[in-house]
């Protein structure tokens, strides 16, 4: 722990760094690095005649991931439960979630089953969670998962997983316990903000992701 002047020195610190006007402020602390690493991943895969699932308004990862031409059905959480999806098989060419898997009220083997299901042959789906984070009641927080936890669920639902990967670092833990979590990030080499964000320690994830292709 920070003795409270070393607190100051490092809000100081931060503050200053935050302020860099240059480059784009995107996300914050824990979407970073993340979204770089889905930044365009499927947009060769995009089209007008495509259809993507967004498991509870999650289009803002869809943006991300360069889907900006398909067909989107974007639920929401209690009208569509990601248990039991009121889609045919195959229905959807991508299925995306951002940060839902650890809401879900059941087991999420079967969520992920259930998100393979409704997926065309060829198809993509993305989910992104969390390991080392604080209780976020949206409504109920149950579960935490490593990556290789999420590759473990797409396996058992007879996905190819294309990567399973995970973001943290001890230093974005205390800035984000410091209040500084929502702050968006300068994406500027060298900003000391930016170089936390991208800094990785694979035993200290806070946010992961899995992504994966059906056969």
């Amino acid at each position: 722990m920070f003795s409270p002047s070393e607190t100051e020195l490092f809000e100081a610190l931060v503050k200053h760094a935050l302020s860099d006007g240059r480059g784009r402020k995107r996300w914050h602390i824990t979407r970073v690095r993340m979204y770089l690493a889905l930044e365009n991943m499927l947009r060769e895969y995009d089209g007008a005649d495509k259809r993507c699932l967004c498991i509870s308004q999650s289009q803002a990862l869809a943006e991300v991931l360069g889907l900006s031409e398909a067909n989107r059905t974007i639920t929401k959480y209690p009208d569509v439960n990601m248990l039991q999806l009121p889609y045919p098989d195959g229905a959807f060419d991508f299925v995306v979630s951002d940060q839902v898997l650890e809401h879900i009220e059941g087991d999420p083997f079967v969520a992920i089953k259930e998100s393979a299901r409704v997926l065309s042959p060829r198809g993509w789906l993305v989910h992104t969670s969390c390991f080392m984070n604080f209780m976020h009641q949206l409504p109920l927080d149950f579960w935490r998962f490593t990556p290789q936890s999420l590759a473990l669920m797409v396996k058992s639902a007879g996905i190819e997983v294309v990567k399973a990967e995970g973001w943290g670092n001890r230093t974005a833990w205390t800035y984000m316990q410091l209040g500084f979590r929502g702050e968006k990030v300068p994406e500027v080499p060298g900003n000391p903000i930016y170089e936390m964000a991208m800094r990785n320690e694979k035993k200290w994830p806070i946010h992961t992701w899995v992504v994966g292709r059906k056969s």
